[in-house]
Order: C-alpha cells, then structure tokens, then sequence
C-alpha cells in the first residue's frame, strides 16, 4: 500500500518561507509516521511542483524522515512540459519517479469526439461541462486533427490510437506507470495492448508523432558524471 498527498491549490504560500518549511515538514513527518506503523510502504505527491518535491526531500534528509518516491502527474501527447522538461532532473536527482494519469486526455485521444459529443459520455455528463466546453474550443477541434492525423501511425503498427497514446506515455523517461481509467472490460483489454505497442515505438516513430503533436517541450541537456 501507498499514500499520495493532495494539497489543494495554493496549499503551500509563496511569501513566507519559515510557514512553507513548516507545513512541509508536517506532511513528511505524517507520511514518516504512517509508514512506520506499518499502514503503508511508500508515499507520494500529486500535482506538486518540482521545487515543492524537493523542498520535501531536503526536509527528509535534514530531519531523518522518509521522503516521496514519486509524483503523480498529469501527462499524455497534449500535456507535456511537467513531465518531460521537470520530473526527469528530479528522477536523476533524488530517484523519484513519475505516476502518471490522463494518458487520453479525457478521452480526446480515443477519436470519440472528432464528430460530436456522444451521448452517456463523461463529456455530456452532468458536471463535466468545463470538457464540453474544451472539446468545442478552437485549441480542442486542433488537437482532435492532430488525433486524427495519427490514425495511420497507429494502423500501421497494428494498434489503436487510444494504445499507441498510452504506449507514448509508458516509453516517457521516469515513468514509473500510467494509471488507466476505463468504463467496461473491453476498454481496459484494450488499453492494455498499448504494451505489446511499446516496443515498435523507435526513435522514427516518435519522431513522426512529435511532427503531428509539434509540442515538443524544449527539454535542456546536462552532463551528468
């Protein structure tokens, strides 16, 4: 078992520095203590930054404590910057890993949208209005004919475009795992196929799909001994 913290927006304030150490040392000295109750093995953080991660990690070494070993984050072909240009310097670091989620980008990815909003789907569900709204925006409609453009990449490899976008995210350096979220057993045998997709995902094809995406984080380079 494993526990992930969630602090909510702003959790940690920007101004006073001595208030931040505080509350940051409260969580790791928290997680410290569930863990060594035996109530969990490991634990997490969730939309932090990588300034905030490795604040938690200096406290853990200054106090003796136990540190987080992964963040999870969201990530998938239009949502890069945090997870390619961010978490892999921390990975290198301090060896904390990257759990991500929302590999189909709330189902963008799958095609499912290229028409209309189909009925019984998250999008036309009560609540869910903000992802109407996206789908229906001038960037959404843009990202569905990048999503369709990558319909023959995938066809060729023998896969779908909802497996060889969670094929994408799993061959990300420091990704630990990618958490699915499925609505029936045929989804998430499908899903599961982006596995065997992994493997036929060359530096070419990456290529390619970098060429569609044209998001390309700027990721710098450091020699590292």
């Amino acid at each position: 078992m494993s526990l992930c913290s969630h602090p909510p927006t702003h959790f940690f304030p920007e101004g006073d520095l001595n208030f931040r150490v505080f509350l940051l040392e409260e969580i790791v000295r928290a997680m410290t203590y569930v863990i060594n109750q035996g109530m969990a093995m490991y634990w997490g953080t969730s939309r932090w930054s990588a300034m905030e991660i490795m604040e938690a990690y200096s406290v853990a070494r200054q106090f003796n404590l136990i540190p987080p070993v992964c963040e999870q984050a969201e990530y998938h072909m239009f949502q890069r910057e945090k997870v390619e240009t961010q978490l892999p310097e921390l990975y290198h670091k301090i060896g904390v890993g990257a759990i991500t989620w929302s590999p189909l980008a709330c189902g963008l990815i799958t095609g499912k949208y290229e028409e209309q909003v189909p009925e019984n789907c998250r999008a036309s569900m009560k609540g869910y209005h903000w992802l109407k709204e996206k789908l229906q925006s001038e960037d959404g409609k843009k990202q569905q004919s990048k999503v369709k453009a990558l319909q023959p990449i995938a066809e060729r490899l023998g896969c779908t475009v909802a497996q060889l976008a969670i094929a994408w995210c799993l061959r990300s350096e420091g990704v630990s795992s990618v958490l699915l979220g499925v609505s029936s057993a045929k989804q998430l045998i499908e899903n599961l196929g982006s596995i065997q997709v992994l493997t036929q995902l060359t530096p070419q094809v990456i290529q390619e799909i970098d060429a569609i995406l044209g998001n390309k984080p700027n990721v710098k380079k450091e020699s590292r001994a």
